[in-house]
């Protein structure tokens, strides 16, 4: 069976070009091959990463994740519009792993974040969606790569989801940023450990008007709360400030911060031996993910699944067992064929 060709794609040369010269439309077509799952597309999208890679990794890479009604999408307009006032490129990619249950609208965040998206020197892109949060967190990996290519020099990248996405995003930025609101009650609750543990810097959003007093309070509680970690291999000391993005009280500060960082693990190595391990990290997440593919994709495994599901209802076999024999199935098809 041939390979289905879509209609509009262009060579790969075009695509490269179009990135290399910064042009946004070029852009956007070159992240929707990267996201089809389309076999052509695939070979595609390997010969346009694989030209543009020496042209990548120019950027600072910012994690922002925070909780429900935090004002992510205020901020994040905030701060990349004083981001560009500074005469940087900004790049919004966000990880939105409910997307994969709701199906829910790709232009979510271009709507949200209206004035940024106006802006010639800022680019939103919503992540695609995807079945597993390591597929869609591998094509938002490669889009970010076009993105430095295409010359934005800080990328954003939002979290929408909660759980694993902290992960996710948190190994492919350089900084992890979170936001935290204050006067829910106990400001600690809510927020789990290993999300706190992973934070370069704690953000206490909307602290303007009568909350300014309740910030300040929970700043000093997070604080202390840090203080209960390890320190970093970076050999940074995360920090907490207060913010408000209406008020655009704060942001310069955030700014600041991620400056100094920057600037710390540049000098003492760990800058380029974070990404190093990423991108050794990011190799093993794509063998996870086709395998996996694989794994589903094969007509063995798709014959016996339901059978050996009703198996595992009726107690007839264990889980264990049953994933067991199915591996072996996989593997004695996969010698089948060679």
């Amino acid at each position: 069976m041939k390979n289905y060709k879509p209609k509009k794609r262009l060579n790969a040369s075009e695509y490269i070009n179009g990135i290399l010269n910064g042009d946004r439309v070029i852009l956007s077509q070159a992240i929707t091959v990267i996201e089809s799952n389309l076999e052509n597309d695939k070979i595609l999208s390997k010969k346009i990463i694989q030209e543009i890679l020496p042209k990548s990794g120019n950027s600072i890479r910012i994690g922002i994740t925070g909780v429900p009604g935090v004002g992510k999408s205020t901020f994040i307009e905030v701060f990349g519009k004083y981001l560009i006032d500074q005469g940087y490129k900004v790049a919004v990619l966000s990880i939105d792993p409910s997307s994969q249950r709701s199906k829910g609208s790709i232009l979510g965040d271009k709507t949200r974040m209206e004035e940024l998206a106006n802006l010639e020197n800022a680019y939103i892109r919503p992540s695609a969606s995807g079945d597993t949060l390591g597929g869609v967190a591998n094509k938002t990996g490669e889009t970010m790569l076009l993105c430095e290519a295409a010359g934005y020099d800080v990328i954003l990248i939002e979290t929408v989801g909660v759980g694993q996405s902290e992960t996710a995003v948190h190994d492919m930025t350089d900084f992890f940023l979170l936001l935290m609101l204050s006067g829910a009650g106990d400001e600690l609750q809510g927020i789990k450990k290993g999300i706190m543990e992973m934070a370069d810097m704690i953000v206490i959003n909307k602290a303007d008007g009568d909350n300014v007093k309740k910030s300040e309070f929970a700043k000093l509680q997070y604080q202390n709360a840090l203080h209960i970690f390890p320190q970093s291999e970076s050999g940074w000391v995360p920090v907490v400030s207060t913010a408000s993005s209406t008020k655009n009280i704060g942001i310069d500060h955030v700014w600041d911060k991620i400056t100094d960082y920057k600037k710390l693990v540049l000098e003492n190595g760990y800058f380029d031996k974070n990404r190093n391990y990423q991108q050794i990290q990011w190799m093993y997440n794509n063998i996870n993910e086709e395998l996996k593919r694989l794994f589903y994709a094969s007509e063995d495994i798709k014959s016996h699944l339901k059978k050996i599901e009703k198996e595992i209802v009726s107690s007839k076999i264990s889980p264990v067992k049953a994933a067991q024999l199915l591996i072996k199935e996989f593997k004695n098809s996969l010698l089948k064929r060679q």
